[in-house]
């Protein structure tokens, strides 16, 4: 029941559809890369006249395409280009070009900004590993890095109006009821909304899920939806939840369409989420390059995360070049005020907000990097008997995250010395040993694999 029949949605995978309501909707597979590569170019003039810092690295090359979705934790590259802090590093020639769908990420990264797509991306985080795969369009592997993560928290998991009696909260448990009566009452269909299969809102839906004993390979259709369009899609009941990054959520709960069960950082505090990525080839060709768009990233993430900057932030990627969104949608989740839409208390400050920089937010620590592999392992979409240990060291470039921490001036106290994080716990009190991938995929009741 994973997959969905297109009909049954307002939604349709190829580009060619651009005009109908929504587009690049279930599918994950062939689109038009190379026009939605350029489809949006307001991102590609110039930055402010910026003076080229002493630190900057000699660049091989000053160009480079990157892409984004339109969600909150893509602004620190958005951040990068407008306060021209690609420019300061050299980076003058830095493209942010927004992208339909991660499917779209994906292609366009496949064949790199020298055949009309990226070099680079804000992405799932582990989107670089099935990339380097060859889970792509044309089943080839396309070696990937992740050279940092850009934020930790900041996703949430809504439920439609229509389960609001069900009072669905950090526990599936009330949900699996209230599907239960649903089905006796002839409603069969059931979906369950993420972006990418397999992918960070794929994971913490399906995680979610069987903690309260309800199987996402049985008891509802887990259908991919680009982020945009999960509003209007809950709008016309073609869901009962979905799972995705802000400002969706919280647009969800600002329209009256749905409520917020929870928080993704309640399910697993200060969890990795997005990550920035770039193209194996185009870092080994350009490695000073890449460091200084790193050095752009890290410094923009660290202005992101200062409360003194969170509405200009959310004023700037709520501009229709970039996510053409009220920023009112955006604001509060980005402080920390989350209004459930259910009746319960509203949080302010909340420490599960979107972090940038905060707590090593930025660090891309190969534990974490190794806990989605193994869910991606648990639900069958990767081979059980992979390397994980060779996987990540192949594509997890901490060490450049590292150099260019310190070239910023990062104090040494503020590296991570370790690249594991530990033992993680989550909110089931289920634990994951990075050490002991096996022990934790065997310690689990639903699974495929």
């Amino acid at each position: 029941m994973t997959r969905l029949s297109r009909r049954q949605f307002i939604i349709t995978a190829g580009a060619a559809t651009a005009a109908s309501l929504l587009t690049h909707g279930c599918s994950s597979g062939p689109t038009n890369t190379s026009t939605n590569a350029n489809s949006s170019t307001g991102g590609s003039g110039s930055s402010p006249a910026t003076t080229l810092a002493a630190n900057a690295p000699k660049v091989e090359t000053p160009n480079a395409k990157l892409g984004f979705i339109a969600l909150t934790d893509s602004a620190p590259l958005i951040i990068a280009k407008e306060k021209g802090l690609f420019d300061k590093y050299g980076m003058t020639g830095v493209e942010i070009l927004k992208q339909a769908s991660w499917p779209v990420t994906r292609d366009n990264l496949e064949i790199g900004s020298q055949g009309g797509g990226i070099d680079g991306a804000h992405i799932l985080s582990p989107m670089p590993y099935f990339m380097t795969l060859g889970q792509t369009k044309n089943k080839q592997p396309v070696p990937m890095y992740i050279l940092a993560r850009l934020n930790t928290n900041g996703q949430a998991i809504s439920i439609a109006n229509t389960y609001k009696e069900a009072k669905v909260g950090l526990e599936s448990k009330g949900l699996k009821e209230a599907f239960a009566k649903a089905k006796a009452g002839g409603k069969n269909d059931l979906k369950a909304a993420i972006t990418f299969p397999g992918g960070t809102h794929d994971l913490w839906m399906r995680y979610w899920l069987a903690a309260g004993g309800i199987d996402p390979n049985q008891d509802i259709s887990v259908v991919p939806i680009p982020p945009p369009q999960m509003v209007a899609n809950m709008k016309t009941g073609n869901m009962e939840t979905f799972c995705v990054g802000e400002p969706w959520n919280a647009q969800l709960v600002n329209q009256g369409q749905g409520y917020t069960a929870l928080l993704t950082g309640e399910l697993w505090k200060d969890h990795p989420e997005k990550a920035f990525a770039m193209r194996q080839d185009w870092v080994d060709k350009n490695p000073n390059s890449a460091k200084a768009l790193l050095m752009a990233v890290q410094e923009a993430q660290q202005w992101c995360d200062k409360a003194e900057n969170k509405e200009e932030m959310c004023q700037i990627v709520s501009q229709a070049k970039w996510f053409k969104v009220p920023a009112k949608d955006i604001i509060e989740r980005s402080k920390g005020n989350i209004d459930y839409g259910d009746g319960r208390p509203a949080v302010t400050g909340s420490p599960l907000q979107m972090k940038f920089w905060a707590d090593n937010a930025s660090y891309p620590y190969k534990s974490h990097d190794t806990w989605f592999l193994t869910e991606n392992i648990r639900w069958g979409n990767i081979p059980a008997d992979t390397n994980l240990k060779e996987l990540v060291d192949k594509v997890n470039r901490e060490d450049l995250w590292k150099e260019a921490a310190k070239a910023i001036g990062v104090p040494s106290a503020e590296i991570p010395t370790s690249t594991s994080r530990g033992i993680e716990t989550f909110f089931d009190g289920v634990k994951f040993d990075p050490e002991k991938p096996e022990e934790y995929l065997k310690s689990l009741k639903i699974k495929k694999a």
